[in-house]
């Protein structure tokens, strides 16, 4: 089965254009947008952009996505196609995740931390047990 080919907003826009029966400068009127705007994502040098995509939606009744999503993927495929792109792109290596079971190791304290440390689980030791001084010298 042969790839299916992807429309580009700019055709996908002028096949609305036409099928509305409207031309570029009274339709670029009625969503408020500048005519060289429409001309140049008709053809095919101008973007969709996220206001565009609003005002396209919402006259031609659709999710502003439907627009976005149009515009996005004709940049993917544009990008697919550029080589010096492509080559940075297959030298970039897929992130491992650690193995499981394997912790981070927690880097050893020294000096004062390593005392403080030392103290504070005294102090949970003393807590948990009943009738002992906690660190401060009091009997709990």
């Amino acid at each position: 089965m042969p790839a299916k080919k992807i429309k580009t907003p700019g055709e996908v826009l002028s096949s609305l254009i036409e099928e509305y029966q409207l031309n570029a400068l009274s339709f670029s009127k009625e969503i408020n947008t500048n005519y060289q705007t429409i001309q140049n994502i008709i053809k095919g040098t101008g973007r969709i952009t996220v206001q565009t995509a609003l005002k396209l939606g919402k006259y031609f009744g659709q999710p502003p996505a439907y627009w976005v999503d149009i515009q996005l993927n004709a940049d993917i495929i544009e990008l697919s196609q550029d080589k010096k792109f492509m080559k940075s792109l297959n030298n970039i290596s897929k992130a491992q995740k650690p193995k499981a079971g394997k912790a981070a190791a927690k880097p050893k304290s020294t000096g004062k931390t390593a005392k403080r440390n030392a103290l504070s689980e005294k102090r949970k030791v003393a807590a948990k047990t009943p009738g002992t001084r906690s660190a401060k010298g009091k009997r709990e």
